[in-house]
């Protein structure tokens, strides 16, 4: 008998899907539900062909969010922006513990919340319940909560690649970064941007200084004592997964490349899912089906009494910037192994 029973109420889109994948392998979790508004009746793999013949008896059904968790330990939620918040402030009263993919909780202050989000915060009462789901920064928080809201893929890549010069001291004014990421982050429903004879062969960028996952990324290194201003470009790229980041910060010129190497090797040391590549600087394919993210980086030489560190990541943006890492995160809530089904390294090339 496995130990906890889950839901999932989001299950059609692609988070949904990755969520679904782990939980149908998971050692010490039962799914018993999957709740959505599209495909209701119907199978998993009418959504998700990968799970043709994984578990038949699971259907999607339409359902309240009360209704979907009944009986369960723990609820995954995989729906947009706005609308999950009302389903956490449905789901609050009846005790069980919620694993956030959406944006709705990232952020504690609900005036910040409507200035990036461009809507009044559902259910501001529970902002200050929700940990932030990143286990490198949070893993004992993340571990007492009833609430996770799990990190934004942009935010998850840029953090970890400025966590350890944020750990060492070293991170403080203007940072810029640009990212490029997948067309799997704009979602399972079709759109002008994201439609394949437009993305394909095409770089291009959207919310250049204005992206939703600025302000959760100066929160979460404002906890570690780096106040920054992100100055954030995303770039739009022909890849189905994968996002990378490229940040610059500007260091005295004191600082050493033997510095920031021990900061990047002292501040992942033991993490499970990020690694420093021995030979070579970080790359999607790497870590593209797997919740492994990668981070590195360069030094430039000294100009003017300053001198820029590169910092570098990549992560699979559904996986280790979305549903795998709620995964790692609701392992910890559940006291389990962070790694269970996580530990699969993705394939090559």
């Amino acid at each position: 008998m496995k130990r906890f029973k889950a839901a999932v109420i989001g299950g059609s889109g692609y988070g949904g899907a990755e969520l679904i994948r782990r939980l149908l392998l998971h050692p010490d979790i039962e799914l018993v539900r999957v709740a959505s508004v599209d495909f209701v009746g119907e199978p998993l793999s009418a959504a998700h062909p990968n799970l043709e013949g994984r578990r038949d008896d699971l259907r999607f059904e339409k359902l309240s969010a009360t209704e979907a968790a009944a009986g369960c330990d723990v609820v995954l939620l995989a729906l947009p922006h706005k609308v999950t918040a009302e389903k956490v402030a449905e789901l609050w009263p009846t005790g069980v513990r919620i694993l956030d993919l959406s944006g709705d909780f990232r952020l504690k202050d609900a005036a910040v919340y409507e200035k990036w989000y461009g809507a009044r915060h559902p259910a501001p009462e529970l902002l200050a319940e929700a940990v932030y789901g990143l286990p490198e920064v949070n893993r004992e928080a993340i571990r007492g909560a009833r609430l996770v809201a799990s990190p934004g893929c942009f935010a998850t890549t840029i953090e970890l690649g400025l966590l350890p010069l944020a750990r060492a001291g070293l991170l403080a004014g203007e940072v810029d970064t640009v990212a490029i990421t997948g067309s799997s982050g704009s979602g399972v429903a079709p759109q002008a941007g994201t439609h394949h004879p437009v993305r394909a062969g095409n770089l291009r960028t959207y919310k250049p200084l204005s992206h939703q996952h600025v302000p959760e990324i100066e929160a979460t290194l404002a906890a570690l004592g780096a106040h920054i201003a992100l100055r954030f470009v995303p770039v739009s790229a022909p890849l189905v997964r994968g996002i990378f980041a490229t940040s610059f910060v500007h260091v005295d010129a004191a600082v050493t490349p033997a510095d920031v190497a021990a900061a990047f090797a002292g501040s992942f040391r033991g993490e499970p899912f990020v690694r420093i590549p021995a030979r070579r600087l970080p790359e999607v394919v790497a870590v593209a089906g797997s919740n492994h993210a990668e981070v590195g980086f360069a030094v430039g030489d000294p100009v003017d009494g300053r001198r820029v560190v590169t910092c570098l990541s990549a992560t699979d943006n559904l996986i280790k910037g979305g549903a795998g890492q709620g995964i790692q995160s609701l392992n910890l809530m559940l006291g389990l192994d962070e790694r269970l089904t996580l530990e699969d390294p993705g394939s090559w090339p």
